[in-house]
């Protein structure tokens, strides 16, 4: 198959988003141009940025709770689920519009639920969680080796792991037809693909592809295309992959080589621990983790940061594919909160 063309994106074409942000690790858009991202201000919560670079926060309105929003995923009404990424608890919950918050997920089998990563909600509604992996603390399984992660589907048959043994669970995505899902295994450094049964049920796993030194991969999204674009924390690169994994294409990047090597040498070492994830010393970026396509023709690249305080967008060299939240009806949000 030949590559799709893709421009590169030089550094100096980004554009910085919103401002005192806290933790923005994931970006979701919408079509009314909002754009949402997690915060870890205070309680936590998700953090709104308005098209003119306005922030309000939606808080959880019980500081008790003091949920830790890793990914999020847009619901109708203007409701989020939230994966929590506690210390040593996880789980998926849904926040309110009125800052009020009710428990999706907990346990599973009995089990209670380690940190949790990334929810989704397919096109059908179906809730699906990433749990990265099952080891305390969560840096022990920054290695090679890792395959404790795993994925939960929530349906009208009740809530089950149908992936396991994953090498470092991170954010997934579905191809457009819902008949694939292609999850980011970070720290194993590799992109899989699953069919996706009519149940839900997940088999023949694959390896879409391998990445290299410096790239541990975090966010993913579809393109229009069927490309798969992998936001890669520590080298602070956006990769696009063809949809068959047969090629790749380096769209964007902003590392620090003497923080790669160091980080390189522990990975292979089995000696990776949060230090090398929190630094970050590049020039711009901060640790990019995910990216979702917006606009109105959705060709506008949003960047989330995991150590930064503002997002960043650029010009995208091609349409992103339709995400199944971008049209929902979210007025109940739009009415609670100060818009204007």
């Amino acid at each position: 198959m030949t590559a799709t063309a893709v421009e590169t994106v030089d550094i100096t074409e980004l554009t910085r988003v919103g401002s005192g942000l806290v933790r923005p690790e994931c970006v979701l858009t919408h079509r009314s141009g909002l754009l949402f991202c997690s915060d870890w201000q205070g309680a936590g919560g998700v953090a709104i940025i308005l098209p003119d670079g306005r922030v309000r926060r939606l808080a959880i309105a019980d500081p008790s709770l003091a949920l830790r929003p890793n990914g999020i995923a847009l619901e109708a009404g203007g409701s989020f689920v939230l994966a929590h990424l506690g210390n040593e608890t996880g789980g998926a919950y849904r926040l309110f519009p009125d800052g009020s918050v009710e428990p999706l997920i907990e346990q599973v089998a009995g089990v209670p639920l380690p940190p949790a990563n990334f929810p989704l909600r397919d096109a059908r509604g179906r809730l699906w969680l990433s749990v990265s992996t099952r080891k305390t603390p969560r840096a022990d399984d920054y290695r090679a080796a890792a395959a404790s992660g795993f994925i939960v589907l929530q349906d009208e048959r009740g809530t089950r792991i149908v992936a396991d043994g994953l090498g470092y669970a991170n954010e997934f995505a579905f191809s457009a037809d819902g008949r694939q899902l292609f999850v980011n295994e970070t720290f194993a450094r590799r992109l899989s693909r699953f069919a996706v049964a009519e149940d839900g049920t997940l088999s023949d796993r694959q390896t879409v592809w391998r990445f290299g030194p410096g790239d541990y991969p975090d966010g993913l999204c579809l393109d229009a295309a069927g490309g798969l674009w992998v936001t890669s924390i520590v080298s602070n690169r956006v990769i696009r992959i063809e949809p068959d994994g047969t090629a790749s294409r380096l769209i964007l990047e902003d590392s620090d080589a003497a923080h790669l090597a160091w980080t390189e040498a522990a990975y292979r070492a089995d000696a990776m621990g949060r230090p090398h994830l929190d630094r970050q010393p590049a020039p711009v970026l901060r640790n990019i983790s995910s990216l979702a396509f917006g606009g109105p023709n959705l060709d506008v690249a949003y960047l989330g940061c995991l150590l930064g305080e503002a997002l960043f967008r650029f010009e995208a060299p091609m349409r992103g594919l339709r995400p199944p939240h971008y049209d929902l009806d979210i007025t109940p949000l739009l009415e609670t909160l100060d818009l204007s």
